[in-house]
């Protein structure tokens, strides 16, 4: 009996010697030194160093350490829709048949990828987390996290690491738009039609002018006081005008600052049974002949966004470097004017829409004088009467975070347009600044804009140099007309 309840107890004490030691091993591994992540930087892909991954662009934004696991999550924008990988520890022996990815053949990893996106957030546990692509590209990653283990780098890949800056591919790129002649003061006037409130005259005009007019319907709401006068023949002399007669005749230049508006209310001109039509190449002679009954004037609801590219004494500032810089913004919002051709190229520049997809838009005129002189644009004071309705969109400037091509040298600007019957080319500009510059993300929709205000993160507020409101005419580009896109 004692024989046996001796043996009884050496199997207790052993067993709870093994308990302790398995409690003590757990809380061991427990203690491993456990190190806060948070960052967030910029990297430029490069070859994937991983065995048999050659024909992919990689960027590591967590290298793997030897027993140690990252947790916490990951928000990121890249230039392009960019894969994330995320690796985890394996046994050369037991890859399962999964996936894998190594350097050496010597240390494994198994590889989970998740699906191409150009922006997301989400929450990881991993060896490592790295992006990839087909294409080069440039990712900006912020990690707030911990890694548990001792934290000893593996340099696996050369990164660049920049200062808070973004350099999106294409981020200017030239535009060839046609130009029409008109008149002002028995001279010529060169401009281009960029928008129509009536949908079948910009459908007329981009079939006759091969080059897409856009359809803003909101433009007939804007502010009388927004708005200049255009004159347009619907018979009388053939010419290049809008409905093939003469060309158009307006009231005002750029010369004429107070009054030039690339806003137009378009006015009918009609020259009545029995009548000579001549040219009528001034709005006092219009006025003249509408008195003498020659012609009969119809001011119709028809608004249209016609920038004027030369008049009378004047043209818009034309780039001495036609070579466009993906980094830095530069005055002159023209690359050259061919009078002869009829064709003027400008200066498109990438920025986000309302829900970020890309866009390119122009910048042909603005107020008050001194952006509009920065950007090399005539000035336009009557832009700002839009304000009194709702005929405009929003353009955000980024005054602060990423270094970027936007017009302040920080990140692509980002306007509430969209390409439906919401469309307005004025944009009213406000001014984005990060509380916290180091903490920036690069922003690229209406939404991400609200949701940062909402948490303190960014300040809006109006653009008002000098306390005048700054409007930019900003008309839409189509991808497909950008001449350097084929």
């Amino acid at each position: 009996m004692l024989r046996k309840l001796a043996i009884i107890s050496v199997i207790v004490s052993v067993t709870l010697v093994l308990t302790a030691l398995s409690m003590l091993s757990d809380e061991l591994a427990v203690a491993k030194p456990q190190s806060k992540v948070h960052f967030t930087k910029t990297i430029t892909s490069s070859q994937d160093p991983g065995v048999g991954q050659g024909s992919y662009e990689f960027a590591l934004v967590l290298s793997p350490n030897q027993g140690s696991l990252y947790t916490g999550s990951l928000t990121y924008t890249a230039s392009e829709a960019v894969e994330v990988v995320v690796l985890h520890e394996l046994d050369k022996t037991d890859d399962g048949g999964q996936p894998t990815w190594t350097v050496d053949g010597n240390t494994i990893y198994a590889m989970s990828v998740i699906e191409p996106s150009e922006a997301r957030s989400f929450d990881f546990t991993g060896a490592a987390i790295a992006f990839r692509s087909q294409n080069p590209f440039i990712v900006t990653a912020s990690v707030d996290g911990w890694i548990r283990g001792q934290p000893v780098e593996l340099v696996i890949q050369k990164l660049e690491i920049k200062e808070k800056s973004l350099s999106l591919p294409d981020a200017r790129v030239p535009v060839t738009i046609p130009m029409k002649v008109g008149f002002f003061g028995k001279d010529s006037v060169y401009y281009i039609l960029t928008d129509s409130s009536n949908k079948t005259l910009a459908e007329k005009i981009t079939e006759k002018q091969g080059w897409p007019v856009q359809f803003a319907p909101k433009l007939r709401w804007s502010p009388a006081s927004s708005q200049d006068t255009i004159y347009v023949f619907t018979n009388g002399v053939t010419g290049d005008g809008i409905h093939g007669f003469q060309g158009e005749v307006f009231s005002s230049t750029p010369a004429q600052t107070e009054s030039y508006s690339p806003l137009r209310t378009l006015v009918s001109v009609s020259w009545k049974e029995g009548q000579n039509p001549q040219i009528l190449d001034t709005d006092e002679d219009i006025l003249k002949a509408e008195k003498d009954s020659r012609i009969k004037l119809v001011r119709t609801n028809v608004t249209i966004n016609a920038p004027q590219v030369a008049w009378p004494g004047g043209q818009l500032f034309v780039r001495n470097e036609t070579t466009l810089s993906n980094e830095t913004f530069e005055k002159g919002q023209v690359i050259g004017i061919d009078k002869d051709a009829k064709k003027v190229t400008f200066v498109a520049h990438r920025g986000w829409g309302f829900d970020g997809r890309t866009i390119y838009y122009i910048m042909p005129d603005a107020t008050p004088k001194g952006p509009a002189d920065l950007m090399g644009i005539p000035v336009s004071p009557k832009l700002a009467n839009v304000l009194s309705g709702v005929v405009f969109a929003d353009m955000y400037q980024f005054k602060n975070g990423f270094k970027g091509p936007g017009q302040l040298g920080f990140q692509a600007s980002i306007i509430s347009s969209k390409m439906d019957e919401s469309y307005v080319p004025i944009c009213r500009v406000s001014i984005v600044e990060w509380k916290e510059p180091d903490s920036a993300l690069v922003l690229e929709t209406i939404s991400d804009i609200n949701k940062k205000k909402s948490d303190g993160s960014i300040f809006v507020t109006l653009a008002r140099p000098l306390s005048d409101d700054h409007v930019v005419n900003c008309p839409l580009v189509e991808l497909t007309n950008l001449s350097n896109k084929g």
